[in-house]
């Protein structure tokens, strides 16, 4: 597999003044090569340029273009990791809400932002196209930074002040902090999912040196993320609270505005796939005629099941798909019936699709329902990374964050340990492990994408021993020094006990976020890229909603005997945050053994290239 190439930075950054040439070459229809010019080298699979003519293979996409939407991706994350990683601290300083108040706040905002992009991911796919979407996202997602910088700078819109006892703030101040959050919550609706399948786009499948480097760009996407991320946690947090947070707020504004513009600059070098319509649809179809078609019998020879052979039968984009076993009932939908009846024909040349499908419809709803098992199998592991925004966090405030005489570690900056584990693992993982996998297995990712769930799920689950253990550690301390109920006097507990979590949820990330992201991705039917991306925002969008449920759950159970039985209370100090986290252990020991049995008899999607052959699985 190619490592991210040196060569395309290099050529990237010099050359900046040619790339005027390119832009003006671009937009003048004179300078275009034709279609009909045998001797170019033109892309197929449906790939076009921004106003829909037939792009260049040595002009466009490849790591050229991909540089691009990762450098946006870096500024979009600084953006979100700006405002997400120090929330839960300027909820419970700034807006005087309660611990767990607070946190399931965090939560819901969280879930929100990673739940929309199933809607963004649908339009994209259906009708507008992925890089329109990333467009008016991010101008959605802008405008919502402008207002949230200007509800914590105005003084008619910023919080009060307060020392001791404090109320939370009126309704009215709190209103247009989370108009702000969730018109951010709308913007990342678009912009996230599509952008990163935008960014896979530029790799053709159907050529086997860009297949490759294709495996290389999620592990480089996420490289990028992570870089953003860590500018984010260091910087911007530590300006948040040592500067203000208007200053604070207003740098994720800048890096989105930046992040709009890099995105624009780099329209003459994408790929573009044609909006395909909506992928609902045919699933409906093969509900319908399955069910319409329930009491007919399967032929013995599958190969006798409907599929269309017409050149032009295909979306823009779209692959053939081979039949496999599972779910037979659905390839009812498929058995060719008496075609001479009047309502089962369209223009008596093809079937109506309301009465028979054809194999890759079929096969394309199978692919969803066979994820379905995985996405939930998912939903533990994305609980364990909520901990890491929250609760992490809110133990890291209450330590000793001392860092020499005169500097203090902002407690969301905990997170550049992960940040930092993520980037380092992910340089190993593609430059040594992955070549050292590909020899002993023969396999061109080394390990198959489900194996790498499976190993960051594990690292999941130490990550909870190991808080559990720390947490014990930070009672034991505050209780030996008497400060058990004085939550705003400092443990003398370094912050830096945290680091062995931080690191290995980053280590997680590295196999299962990446994984997931690459599997939703690569699984899903071909016109459903930018939704399958959704489908991997959706389990932690998902698993931030079921974590506020059951913290509520759990705190209601755990606080009927009133007093200090509650596991959680506004005291962090007199919680039970250690056998929370011992709780998320054995659910994720429970979840890993429910993954391991859908893992093994998951069928990874077939590619058919012509009638009698068969690509194999991707």
């Amino acid at each position: 597999i190619s490592i991210f190439p040196a060569d395309a930075l290099i050529e990237v950054a010099a050359m900046g003044f040619f790339y005027l040439e390119d832009w003006l070459e671009f937009w003048n229809p004179s300078s275009q090569a034709k279609e009909s010019d045998g001797q170019l080298q033109w892309v197929n699979d449906g790939f076009v340029d921004i106003r829909r003519r037939p792009v260049l293979k040595t002009k466009s996409g490849g790591w050229r273009a991909s540089l691009f939407i990762i450098g946006v991706e870096v500024s979009e994350r600084l953006t979100y990791y700006g405002i997400a990683s120090n929330l839960i601290i300027y909820l419970t300083s700034v807006m005087h809400e309660g611990v767990a108040a607070s946190v399931k706040n965090v939560n819901y905002w969280v879930g929100v932002t990673t739940i929309m992009p199933l809607l963004g991911g649908f339009v994209a796919d259906a009708y507008s196209g992925r890089y329109w979407a990333v467009l008016v996202s991010s101008t959605v997602y802008l405008m919502g930074l402008i207002l949230l910088t200007l509800s914590v700078s105005l003084s008619a819109l910023r919080p009060g002040e307060c020392v001791e006892a404090c109320s939370k703030e009126p309704a009215g101040k709190r209103a247009v902090f989370f108009l702000a959050l969730y018109l951010i919550a709308v913007g990342t609706g678009g912009h996230k999912p599509s952008l990163q399948a935008f960014g896979a786009d530029q790799f053709n499948e159907e050529d086997k040196d860009e297949k490759l480097k294709k495996a290389s760009f999620f592990n480089w996407w996420y490289f990028g993320l992570c870089c953003g991320t860590l500018m984010a946690v260091t910087v911007v947090v530590y300006v948040q609270n040592n500067i203000s947070w208007g200053v604070g707020f207003g740098i994720p504004t800048i890096a989105m505005a930046i992040a709009i513009v890099l995105f624009l600059y780099g329209t003459p070098f994408y790929r573009n796939k044609l909006p395909g319509g909506s992928p609902i649809t045919s699933i409906l179809q093969v509900i319908a005629a399955a069910v319409r078609n329930r009491k007919e019998n399967l032929p013995s020879n599958m190969g006798l099941l409907y599929e269309n052979w017409d050149a032009g039968s295909l979306k823009s984009g779209q692959r053939r798909l081979t039949h496999t076993d599972s779910f037979q009932f659905l390839d009812k939908a498929a058995i060719m019936m008496n075609l001479s009846e009047p309502n089962w024909t369209q223009g008596n040349k093809q079937p109506n699709p309301g009465m028979v499908c054809t194999v890759t419809q079929v096969e394309e709803t199978k692919l969803i329902l066979r994820m379905v098992p995985i996405w939930f199998c998912c939903i533990i592991f994305g609980i364990t990374v909520a901990q890491s925004t929250t609760f992490f966090i809110k133990q890291g405030n209450t330590m000793d964050r001392n860092m020499g005489p005169h500097f203090q570690i902002p407690p969301a900056s905990l997170l550049a340990f992960s940040s930092i584990s993520i980037l380092i693992f992910i340089s190993i993982y593609d430059t040594l492990l992955v070549p050292m996998a590909q020899k002993i297995t023969g396999h061109h990712r080394g390990i198959s994408i489900l194996q790498r769930i499976g190993i960051g799920m594990v690292f999941s689950i130490l990550c909870m021993v190991s808080a559990a253990l720390i947490e014990i550690k930070r009672i034991h301390t505050a209780k030996s020094h008497g400060l058990l109920d004085r939550p705003k006097t400092t443990i003398p507990l370094s912050i830096f006990w945290l680091t062995p979590q931080f690191v290995l949820i980053g280590i997680a990330d590295v196999f299962t976020l990446v994984g997931l992201q690459e599997f939703f991705y690569d699984q899903v039917p071909d016109t459903m890229r930018s939704l399958g991306i959704s489908f991997f925002l959706s389990v932690i969008g998902v698993a931030s909603f079921i974590s506020s449920l059951l913290i509520t759950i759990v705190d209601k159970i755990t606080s009927r005997g009133g007093g200090d039985h509650g596991w959680f209370t506004n005291n962090l100090n007199r919680c039970k945050l250690s056998y929370f986290y011992w709780l998320l252990t054995v659910l994720g020991v429970i979840n890993l053994c429910g993954y391991l049995y859908v893992a093994n008899t998951y069928s990874y999607k077939r590619i058919r290239e012509v009638e009698d052959g068969i690509l194999g699985p991707t």
